[in-house]
Order: C-alpha cells, then structure tokens, then sequence
C-alpha cells in the first residue's frame, strides 16, 4: 500500500483543528468536484484522494490511529471499506448544491456499495454510510518472548476475551522476529454485524540476554581480555546462540575493534543470517601483585 499523507492531500499541517480539515476539504471537494470537472480523470482522482482523506481524518477514531501508527500500518488495519464506513458528507454537498449518491457509487466502486443502507439511496447517514453492516472490532494485546525465543522462534499461547467467552489458542512466533513487530491473527477479533470478524494483533516485545545485545539482524558480545592478550595476541572462547566457540585474537588488536563470526546472528529469511561480532575491550586490573607492578614498571621504562 502506497503511502498516504492524508495531512497534505488537504494542505494541512498534523495537528489541524476539526475546522480547519472541515474548511480544507469543502474548499477542495468543491474545486476538484467531477460535476465541475466532467471527463477529467485527473480531477476525479483528486476528488478520491480529497474525500478519503476527509474521512479518515474526521473520524475521531480513525484519525487517532492515524496519527498513531503512521499510514503504511493504518492501511494494514484498514480497507477502503472500512475508511468509508460511517463516512457522512450528504449534508454538506447539499449545501454547496450538490449530490452524492451516483457521483460517490461510480468513483468508489463496491467500497460504497457495500456500505450502502439500502437499494434506494446511501442509507442513513447523509448519504455515505449505512450501517446495517460492520466489520468485528479488531483485538489488540502484547506478547512477550525471550531473547532464546526470538533467535530460534516458537509457539506462545496467548489466553484473551473474545466477545464475552475467554479463547486461548497457540501462535507462531517466527525466529529472527524483533520488538515492535505485530502479528496479525485473521477473523480472532470481535464478531462482525452481517461482516467479517475482526482481528487479533500481537505486538511483540523482545527480552534482554545478560551477554548479547541485538543491532538489526546482527549480534554483539562485549568480551574484555587481557592486556598481554592484546599486545601479543592470542585465543579466547566466546558464548554464541550456537555454543562456544574458539576466535583468534590478532596481535595488537585495538580496543573497541569488532571480530566478526559470519552467519551466527538472527536470521534475515531465505536461509540467510546476520552476523555476530565480539566487541573487544581491555581488563584494567584494580589491584596488582608486587611482581606486576614491578613488571609493568619496567614495561613502562621500555615505552609500554
């Protein structure tokens, strides 16, 4: 779905008062109307994108959604039905002298038909709504999985109120799935009046790991090692998702340099993986030996 400034098709700024979208649309519906416009499609477009605009944004509801998560996932929630559900212009095209009706069927197509009230005319709503159908209301809860969970994948089962009856059911938790991401369970929200059912979203939140921390589809392992280890070099083992495994450290290595272990991170899809990478750092012993002190002394005499 492309996304839809629904702000700037009507030339407002987020944040417009319900009179300023009011004033915005009627100016625009006006200017872009097809009865004024006869034949010119690029005008009747215009008068589409006008008036979805408006109908989201006059909708308390809807333009809360809006406004909350952005256009790319309202239209994930959203079919063109249910923007033009409950839409109620008739009032005000009749004031400017205009109809609705066969203008609105004709642009819209089966969106405005379906939301018709009767064979006769738009039903009860001035003219664009009727409401003897509704789509069920959609269910929202949050689910929680652990950073073992999110790496590998797995099935949750999540207990919720469904119309009145508690419903529990089992959900696929896809590996490499980070926090924020939302499921979307088809027909599991409230039931639909003469309509589908609605659904059920998962919003998803990932736990911490005392060891690694997640940057996208990669890996990182903050490890400290040894002075002597950074100057001369060596060999560690480090925990992965996978077990441990055994790296090389190159001499001289700097502090905060990244050693990457190819494939070992979350998984991207297609078989494919991010990466891991062990962050290196360097132990400062709080207190020394007698013999280390003396050794560093003289590391230091020779420029160390």
């Amino acid at each position: 779905m492309a996304e839809k400034d629904y702000y700037e098709i009507l030339g407002l700024k987020k944040g417009a008062s319900v009179e300023e979208i009011k004033k915005a649309y009627r100016k625009l519906a006006v200017k872009y109307h097809p009865d004024k416009n006869p034949g010119n499609k690029e005008a009747e477009e215009r008068f589409k994108e006008i008036n979805e605009a408006y109908a989201v944004l006059s909708d308390p509801k809807k333009k809360e959604q809006y406004d909350q998560f952005g256009s790319s996932n309202f239209h994930q929630k959203f079919s063109q039905e249910d923007i033009f559900r409950g839409f109620d212009v008739g009032d005000i095209f009749k004031d400017m002298g205009y109809g609705t009706d066969d203008i609105f069927s004709r642009i819209f197509g089966d969106a405005m038909r379906r939301n018709r009230g009767g064979a006769g005319g738009m039903g009860g709503m001035g003219g664009m709504g009727g409401m003897g159908r509704a789509k069920g209301e959609d269910y929202n809860m949050d689910v929680k999985v652990s950073f073992r969970e999110s790496y590998d994948g797995t099935d949750k089962r999540v207990a919720f109120m469904r119309d009145g009856k508690r419903e529990e059911l089992s959900v696929k938790i896809p590996a490499g799935i980070e926090s924020g991401a939302k499921l979307r369970l088809a027909g599991k929200g409230g039931a639909g009046r003469g309509a589908a059912a609605g659904d059920l979203y998962l919003t998803v939140t990932v736990g911490s790991d005392p060891h690694f921390t997640r940057e996208g589809d990669d890996i990182v392992l903050n490890r400290e090692v040894r002075f002597s280890e950074v100057a001369l070099g060596g060999a560690i083992e480090v925990p992965t998702m996978e077990g441990p495994k055994r790296i090389k450290i190159p001499a001289g290595i700097q502090p905060g340099t990244k050693i990457r272990l190819k494939g070992l991170g979350f998984p991207k899809g297609g078989g494919v993986r991010g990466d891991m990478y062990v962050k290196i750092g360097v132990q400062v012993p709080e207190r020394l030996t007698a013999a280390q002190r003396e050794l560093l002394e003289q590391l230091a005499k020779e420029g160390l």
